[in-house]
């Protein structure tokens, strides 16, 4: 069931419900720069399984809309808090990779996890993605910088290039390509707002107020968001767990998809 669900009065973003009569259903937010179908592999075995698989654009990416604003992580949370209002959710299991982990961890602290039970965050790009003062584990604001001029320049290409450090794994040249196809549905001025976001946006008092169980997945090579930041995110987070990927980078639900799939499901039971 596919839906377009209202964010804003201009603003509707797109909701793919797969297995509606699913016994337990989740939620995923993928990440900059792609959209819902990053999880297909997820869907592919979960789905069999008996749960439920909700897939959601956000907004400036995939089939939702693409306004000019709007790509803080505070807005982008309250399309979240749209979504599980619309659809009537309850008792879920929310699970976001990289900037969508990140949005889903303020979800968590704006809206007091209303609706969910259980977070799950894959390769998460928080409590911050870069380089702070007294948080020395990001990335530097100069790489930032570079993907933004980058993504001004040519972003086919900033797109094939980040798409190279992506995947710890060696992927297919078809895998490859679809991969980046995913990345050019979005909006060039989305692409750029988000990353620009990377540059204001940090988590760390919103770690605290996370009250549900979480499960914390991330690849020790992940090249975009590095470990350390798993480590930060489950000493931040109480009743928390940490599963490092040994053998995946950024990509991990691909990287390492049968242990990603079985992690995934023992959590949301």
């Amino acid at each position: 069931m596919e839906y377009w669900i209202k964010a804003e009065p201009d603003v509707n973003v797109y909701v793919n419900d797969i297995n509606p009569l699913g016994r337990k259903t989740i939620l995923f937010i993928h990440g900059w720069p792609a959209n819902h179908k990053m999880f297909e592999y997820q869907y592919n075995h979960l789905v069999p399984l008996g749960y439920r698989c909700i897939g959601m654009d956000m907004r400036g990416f995939g089939n939702s809309d693409k306004p000019l604003g709007g790509y803080n992580y505070n807005r982008l949370a309250d399309d979240i808090r749209c979504v599980i209002e619309a659809m009537r959710l309850r008792d879920i299991t929310l699970g976001g990779h990289s900037t969508g982990g990140a949005v889903t961890i303020r979800y968590m602290a704006r809206h007091n996890g209303y609706g969910v039970s259980k977070l799950a965050l894959f390769a998460s790009a928080a409590p911050s993605l870069i380089q702070r003062p007294g948080f020395p584990y990001g990335s530097t604001r100069e790489t930032v910088e570079q993907i933004i001029q980058a993504t001004y320049r040519d972003r086919p290409k900033m797109l094939r290039d980040f798409g190279e450090l992506f995947f710890y794994q060696k992927v297919s040249e078809p895998f490859s390509d679809w991969f980046f196809q995913l990345g050019l549905q979005a909006a060039s001025w989305s692409t750029i707002a988000v990353s620009k976001a990377w540059l204001a946006e940090e988590l760390f008092h919103d770690l605290a107020k996370v009250q549900v169980p979480t499960l914390i997945l991330h690849g020790i090579h992940d090249q975009v968001c590095l470990y350390p930041l798993a480590v930060a995110q489950h000493q931040g987070i109480r009743n928390s767990v940490l599963v490092p990927f040994e053998n995946s980078g950024h990509g991990l639900f691909y990287d390492e998809r049968e242990k990603f799939n079985r992690e995934l499901s023992r959590f949301v039971g």
